[in-house]
């Protein structure tokens, strides 16, 4: 058993992912330039485990060791790479070694390996496949980016709609060359337009003089070339599909997507609008490069800044209200805090709902009616225990009906913020991951100082 091998058996049965003893082990063999061992540890490691490891580790590591054990980056670790260093680690390869790589890969992998990648970086890969398979990957980089025809495969396996299950099988076995993964056949007409699709275990379990036809599966759904890939990988996971050929204008079988592809892409979506609504784009990860990270969160830090400023200025027109009753610079935190976090858990759902299509307009109002009943909730709840904490603090009875009164307020305007501005964004096309939240913090902190100083200027003074 190899050292890798018995870290892998010490480990926590309920641990997965790659062990950082095998981490350090794999440094030390780097440091030390010993190939033998390096490929010792190495060789056992899953490509997404070696992906996860290139990207944990320093850019002079990475390099040391992919220049020192080259032909263990196959086409497998770079479609795990992260995009902001795939680049990298592209270049350090030899031409022949990339060759290697790219030449067992479907054509989908390769689209979404040289996609987002320099134009000499494109030309390499590009050179190192054969004639067919690179027009198969030209052809689909033409279609728009994000789009099915660049998820798409190129290679399907098509029969004749009159075939029989006999005939099928022998096709199979017969096939030069067949998709490493795939999971149904797709039935063509003579004209080449998909008509139906048969799965793999309903193919095996029929007798051979069976016409395909009629064991075709009945819930059968095609994608167009064009269908953003969002909307492919909605259908998926809306309708429990497994694979879906893929049609041109013409509706002429052109490739297909599968379930691995559609899932990515739904991560992807899940990934972007958790960073969007923390004000991070894609590039400002934790494998981006620095100054495209500083650049990316800058731009909504600033915004920010701006939205921070107008509810200063509203503090301001209570300057004098403030200097007379200290209390009030005490409380102001709290109000402002409890509506911003009650503006956020409202946003996140809203945000979310709206990307699943769970919030449509024919349910938007009933959501909003159902948001302001939570925060009406909420804001009475926590109006009343901060009554109780204000009057205890600074024994000013009129402070704690004050607070209570702008804490109603402040969650119940944090409650229509954070539903009605998504909301608003996405009818007029704009992301609502991207801009809710300066918007969402900005509503939630005027109203809130405004209550609760406006209550308190006109109560208490």
């Amino acid at each position: 058993m190899t050292e890798q091998q018995d870290l892998i058996v010490e480990r926590d049965e309920d641990e997965y992912g790659i062990d950082p003893r095998v981490v350090d082990a794999i440094l030390d063999a780097v440091a030390a330039g010993d190939v033998a061992r390096l490929e010792q540890l190495m060789e056992p490691l899953h490509a997404a485990d070696i992906a996860d490891l290139l990207e944990q580790i320093d850019s002079d590591d990475r390099e040391a060791l992919v220049r020192l054990w080259p032909q263990g980056i196959d086409g497998d670790v770079l479609s795990e790479l992260d995009e902001s260093i795939r680049e990298e680690v592209v270049e350090l390869l030899p031409q022949d070694v990339l060759a290697e790589a790219v030449r067992d890969l479907d054509s989908d992998d390769v689209v979404d390996l040289v996609e987002d990648l320099e134009e000499p970086q494109q030309e390499r890969i590009l050179q190192a496949l054969e004639d067919s398979d690179r027009v198969a990957v030209q052809q689909s980089l033409t279609y728009p980016e994000y789009s099915a025809g660049r998820l798409m495969q190129r290679e399907v396996v098509a029969l004749p709609e009159h075939w029989t299950v006999g005939e099928a099988i022998d096709y199979l076995r017969s096939a030069s060359e067949l998709p490493d993964q795939f999971y149904h056949i797709i039935l063509v007409d003579p004209r080449w337009h998909p008509v139906g699709q048969v799965g793999l275990g309903r193919l095996l379990a029929s007798p051979r003089a069976t016409p395909l036809k009629d064991i075709a599966e009945e819930d059968f759904r095609v994608i167009r070339v064009f269908d953003e890939e969002a909307d492919v990988a909605y259908l998926f996971n809306q309708y429990h599909l497994i694979s879906a050929p893929v049609v041109d204008d013409s509706g002429r079988l052109v490739g297909v997507i599968t379930i691995d592809d559609a899932m990515t892409v739904l991560d992807e979506e899940a990934e972007e609008d958790i960073l969007r609504l923390a004000g991070v784009g894609e590039e400002g990860g934790l494998s981006g490069r620095l100054i495209d990270t500083v650049r990316d969160r800058a731009v909504w830090l600033f915004v920010n800044l701006l939205t921070a400023i107008l509810a200063s200025m509203v503090i301001n027109q209570f300057a004098d209200t403030i200097d007379q009753l200290v209390a009030l610079a005490v409380l102001m935190p709290i109000v402002a805090s409890m509506g911003g976090n009650a503006g956020t858990q409202t946003m996140t759902v809203a945000v979310r709902a709206i990307a699943t299509r769970d919030l449509t307009p024919r349910n938007a109002m009933r959501m909003i009616w159902r948001e302001i009943t939570v925060g009406t909730a909420n804001g009475m709840l926590f109006g009343v225990l901060m009554a109780l904490v204000a009057g205890f603090w600074f024994g000013i009875p009129m402070l704690s009906v004050v607070i209570a009164v702008a804490m109603l307020f402040t969650l119940v305007a944090a409650a229509c913020g954070g539903i009605l501005i998504p909301l608003l964004l996405d009818r007029f096309g704009i992301d609502p991951a991207l801009a809710s939240g300066p918007f969402v913090t900005t509503v939630t902190d005027v109203v809130g100082f405004f209550a609760f100083l406006g209550l308190a200027s006109s109560v208490l003074l």
